[in-house]
C-alpha cells in the first residue's frame, strides 16, 4: 500500500538522519536517541519522532533506536536499496561536475549516459562515457531504460529538453535550470535553484538575533 503524501521537508530531514546514522555506525555506536538525532539536525526530538512515525514504529521508549536497524530502514524508505540509472543532459560546467561526482555512485545513482545538443561536444569522451546527441535519448531509452534525467542546460532550453525527456518515457527529472518547468502529473520533477538556496542563506544571516 503506498504511503500518504509526505512533505518534502520531512524527506530532507530523513536524508539528514541517514547521514548521521551512518556516521554513528562508522563510529561503532549501536544505539542512538531521538535527542541525539535532533541535536545533530538542528531540530527537536519531537520532530524526529513525528518524522519517523509516518513510516511505522521505531525504537523503544527509554532505549532509543538500534543504529544498524534504523539505518537499514532509512535506506529502504529513501529507495536506496537498489541502483538508479541516471543520464545527464547538458555537459557544461554544472553537468560535467555532476558527471564526476563520486557521491552519486556511493548512493546507488549510476550515471549511464551524457547528452548535449552542442555538436562540438557530441562524440567526446567524458568520464568513461561518450557524449551523445540529446535527439538520441528516446531511442537509447527504449533500448536501455533509465530512471532519472538530470537537466543542466540554460533556462531558455530547459522546457524543450524536459519535453524530450518526457517523450522518451523517463519519469524522474532533476533540473538545475532556474525556471519553472511543466511536466505531466505522472512525472516527478525536482528543481535545484542555487540562487534561491543562497537567498535562503542570506536571509538567515541577515536576520540573526
Amino acid at each position: 500500500m503506498p504511503l500518504k503524501r509526505i512533505a518534502d521537508s520531512t524527506v530532507r530531514r530523513l536524508s539528514l538522519y541517514l547521514r548521521f546514522l551512518e556516521e554513528f555506525e562508522n563510529a561503532g555506536l549501536t544505539t542512538v536517541s531521538s535527542e541525539e538525532l535532533a541535536a545533530r539536525g538542528g531540530t527537536t526530538s519531537a520532530q524526529v519522532r513525528k518524522d519517523l512515525s509516518f513510516f511505522g514504529s521505531f525504537g523503544k521508549r527509554g532505549l532509543g533506536y538500534q543504529v544498524g536497524e534504523l539505518t537499514q530502514r532509512m535506506r529502504r524508505i529513501l529507495g536506496l536499496e537498489r541502483d538508479w540509472r541516471v543520464v545527464i543532459i547538458g555537459v557544461g560546467k554544472i553537468g560535467a561536475a555532476l558527471a564526476q561526482y563520486e557521491g552519486f555512485r556511493q548512493r546507488g545513482f549510476r550515471v549511464v549516459g551524457l547528452y548535449d545538443s552542442d555538436s562540438a561536444k557530441i562524440g567526446r569522451e567524458m568520464y568513461d562515457l561518450y557524449v551523445r546527441s540529446v535527439d538520441a535519448l528516446a531511442d537509447d531509452n527504449r533500448e536501455q531504460p533509465v530512471d532519472i534525467a538530470v537537466i543542466a542546460v540554460p533556462a531558455p532550453a530547459a522546457q524543450r529538453v524536459v519535453d524530450q525527456v518526457v517523450a522518451a518515457g523517463i519519469t524522474g527529472i532533476m533540473s538545475f535550470a532556474p525556471i519553472q518547468l511543466h511536466v505531466p502529473s505522472d512525472v516527478t520533477l525536482n528543481t535545484v535553484n542555487m540562487a534561491m538556496e543562497l537567498e535562503r542563506l542570506s536571509y538567515a544571516l541577515s536576520n540573526r538575533e
